[in-house]
């Protein structure tokens, strides 16, 4: 989407007076306006950040909360270390890799492998869904029993491409990637994330390049979450797969992860 229509299809609004300021600040650093009439709305209130599709059939907003919900049940229920998305990023015995999550997204995936114990980098490029992340970690921040893991999570805002070929300092170990698909997923929640997003987000058309980029930058392994039957993404190809029952993990090793290797 263009920044142009990017601008003409979205507010923000702030739900409460007391936000306004606060709203006043996202709306500068997004370059969003806060009047007028819209398709969709950013609105800040007493939940946070939340995005809204405008109208009468539309679906409930969307925010990131990794306090109550979903994020909670996994991170309580969710089977630790056995998780197949743990054995893809190699979490082991006396193993936590340093990952980076270049399509970072809600960030699920990586709050789920920071309640292991990894160290967390992420990627975010689409500017509203960075926002709806940094909003959630700064109120996970807030929480005694979520701090201590959102404190492993470091967001960055910007091109994954970009960033991952000017990286300055320590490699990560293990880079992930999940890039947009056309989902066929048909849960309700699923469908709502996708009918907001896609009109600001779209697909990765250069997901070929980002998995260059990747397999260039990391020291032990990239791993790449896919829908079940998609195609793995062109290019290098994996060197085994993980499979479930509606995604899989292609993952294309390196080196091996040992357990001095942990940080």
């Amino acid at each position: 989407m263009t920044d142009e229509r990017h601008n003409a299809s979205i507010r923000i609004q702030a739900l409460h007076p007391q936000y306004a300021a606060a709203a006043a600040q996202w709306a500068s650093r997004l370059d969003l306006r806060q009047d007028g009439e819209t398709e969709f709305a950013l609105q800040l209130g007493d939940d946070g950040l939340q995005l809204v599709e405008l109208g009468d059939k539309a679906p409930g907003p969307v925010r990131v909360d990794f306090v109550e919900g979903a994020a909670a049940h996994r991170r309580q229920f969710g089977g630790g270390s056995g998780q197949m998305i743990a054995k893809a990023v190699g979490v082991q015995s006396g193993i936590r890799p340093r990952i980076l999550d270049a399509t970072a997204g809600l960030g699920r995936d990586s709050f789920v492998l920071a309640s292991l114990g990894c160290e967390m980098t992420l990627i975010e490029r689409q500017p509203l869904v960075a926002a709806l992340l940094e909003d959630g970690l700064q109120r996970a921040a807030l929480n005694l029993d979520v701090a201590p893991i959102v404190a492993r999570m470091r967001l960055l805002t910007g091109n994954a491409i970009e960033l991952m070929r000017s990286w300055q300092g320590e490699a990560p170990q293990v880079i992930y990637l999940d890039p947009m698909f056309p989902h066929r997923d048909k849960s309700a929640l699923v469908k709502k994330e996708m009918r907001l997003f896609r009109p600001f987000v779209g697909d990765d058309l250069d997901a070929p390049a980002l998995l260059e980029a990747a397999l260039a930058l990391a020291t032990h392994r990239v791993v790449v979450k896919r829908p079940r039957k998609a195609p793995a993404i062109e290019g290098n190809k994996p060197g085994y797969v993980l499979e479930g029952k509606s995604s899989r993990y292609d993952i294309y090793p390196k080196k091996k992860l040992e357990a001095d290797a942990q940080v």
